[in-house]
């Protein structure tokens, strides 16, 4: 059987893996669940799945999590504190690991899963935001494999030829075509920009993610940190990932070929399909997916995205252009606004200018080393601190 250990599991793509992986009890075995604070939700999967380890970061937690585990039959070890989600991702009884933190959370243990040469199943895109050069060769040195999870990415590994390490000029490819719904906010107007709620950001007309992502797909933030993950996925440049604005959700993504074939992954909007994908490929099983009926989809629109409305995108493409620790900070920057928007401490205009400012005020470095990478995390997230308050006197 293959084992499997799921960071993040008590979020909506830990929730849909558990999903999928109910469904094949003799093929797949959970070996470690882990969560950050949601003692309630973990404890109910760790009693359906019945895993070796469970993991929670935040210790009150876990001490409300301790005291159900002793009234209970399960033969699962209680770990506490953010080193575990190292320890359980390098486990010799784990094969596959479900990367699922959001955030700078996930970058160490996602690493140490590459260095204990594992398949990746990489939903934690800040991992490779943050350190693309340090993680690829860790997976490189290690023998890992490193399979995309966020849908887009999923779809363009899906349509690429095989080869496409060799580099997508010498494969056909001329253009990555990465889609986004636009989210909420798709139509507004600068000015109605100007007032919109954290309820209102969190309110996605087609997917049902945590409110972090939910805002920044808003912003269309998350949409920027995909295309410096398809540069890093894909070895390519940002001249070579077009964002095109699609609605229905339905186009997951597309690659353009030299002969003037566009290939496109379509699917229902539902993350049990990369998750499927990801945990069988090269095989293909039933990840419980209703059949897209093209025939109720009926049409499919794209846009242009408008870069002034939406300035998170713009900002995002010119930190990967600038390289070196810029998406690190980049990426620190924004956590920290979305939070404080979340919080009603910042508008939601206000995101962008606070990564902006960031960029401008914290040096940029080369980001060959981990310590590197971690102290412009740390720098920019003191500097956006910093800027907020300014801005709220």
């Amino acid at each position: 059987m293959i084992g499997i250990a799921i960071l993040g599991a008590t979020g909506s793509i830990g929730v849909s893996t558990l999903d999928v992986l109910s469904r094949y009890p003799d093929e797949y075995r959970v070996v470690a669940l882990t969560a950050y604070r949601d003692a309630r939700r973990l404890f109910e999967q760790c009693v359906q799945h019945r895993p070796d380890y469970a993991v929670l970061v935040n210790e009150e937690a876990a001490t409300e999590f301790a005291r159900w585990l002793e009234d209970s039959d399960l033969p699962t070890e209680l770990l506490t504190g953010a080193q575990n989600l190292e320890k359980v991702a390098a486990l010799a009884s784990v094969d596959y690991v479900m990367a699922a933190i959001v955030g700078a959370a996930g970058l160490l243990p996602t690493l140490s899963a590459a260095r204990a040469g594992k398949r990746i199943l990489l939903a934690n895109k800040e991992s490779l935001v943050m350190s693309g050069k340090i993680l690829l060769d860790e997976v490189r040195a290690n023998d890992a494999e490193l399979l995309p999870i966020d849908s887009e990415h999923n779809a363009i590994f899906q349509c690429l030829p095989s080869n496409f390490n060799k580099g997508l000029e010498q494969t056909g490819v001329t253009n990555i075509l990465l889609t986004a719904s636009g989210g909420p906010f798709r139509k507004l107007s600068l000015d109605q920009l100007q007032n919109v709620t954290p309820e209102q950001a969190c309110a996605h007309p087609t997917w049902d993610m945590g409110r972090k992502i939910s805002v920044d797909s808003a912003t269309m933030m998350n949409k920027g940190l995909e295309v410096i993950e398809a540069c890093w996925l894909f070895n390519t440049t940002t001249d070579k990932v077009q964002v095109v604005l699609h609605p229905q959700s339905v186009v997951h993504s597309m690659v353009q070929y030299a002969d003037g074939s566009v290939l496109a992954q379509l699917g229902n909007p539902d993350m049990r399909t990369p998750i499927a994908h990801a945990l069988a490929w090269p095989q293909r099983i039933d990840s419980g997916v209703k059949p897209l009926d093209i025939f109720t989809v009926a049409r499919l629109d794209f846009e242009e995205p408008d870069i002034e409305r939406f300035r998170c995108l713009g900002l995002a493409y010119q930190a990967m252009q600038r390289g070196g620790t810029a998406p690190t900070i980049l990426n620190a920057a924004n956590e920290v606004a979305v939070d404080s928007f979340l919080h009603n401490e910042l508008s939601f205009v206000k995101i962008a200018e606070v990564i902006e400012a960031c960029l401008d005020a914290v040096d940029i470095r080369d980001a060959d080393e981990l310590d590197s990478i971690l102290d412009a995390d740390r720098k920019a997230r003191e500097k956006a601190m910093q800027i907020i308050t300014a801005m709220n006197h």
